[in-house]
Formats: C-alpha cells, structure tokens, sequence
C-alpha cells in the first residue's frame, strides 16, 4: 500500500463519480468501524460507568427531551 500523500494524489487523478462512489465508501467503511469500536467498548465494560449514571439520571427525571434541548439553544 502507498502512503498516505500517494493515496492523496492518486485519488485527486479520479474522475469525479469515482471520487464520490469512494467517499461514499469510506464513509460507510468509517461508520462501520465506529460501531465496532463502540461495541468493543460496550463488551469490555467501558461504558458501564456512563451507562449507570445515564439510568440513575433516568429514574430521577434528570433528563431532558432532545427537541426541548434543540429549541434552547
């Protein structure tokens, strides 16, 4: 594999559909990573601390509607 300013400048010589169909791929590829980390995280206990406090807020009426969240700000 080249490094990354290979990549760079071979992708700046793609025609412009090309271009697209690659982000389009990359973005997904990224996505999908994202989920693997979170769900890496989730079954090796990283998140069970923010996980506790989101349901302790939970049951005490700590939380607010996103909409409600979005129309303040």
């Amino acid at each position: 594999m080249g490094t990354l300013p290979e990549i760079e400048a071979a992708i700046k010589q793609l025609p412009e559909n090309d271009a697209r169909q690659l982000a389009a791929w990359l973005a997904e590829y990224l996505e999908q990573m994202w989920d693997k980390q979170i769900e890496d995280d989730l079954v090796s206990g990283k998140l069970d601390r923010l996980i506790t406090k989101a349901e302790a807020d939970i049951a005490a009426n700590r939380v607010r509607d996103i909409d409600e969240i979005l129309i303040d700000s």
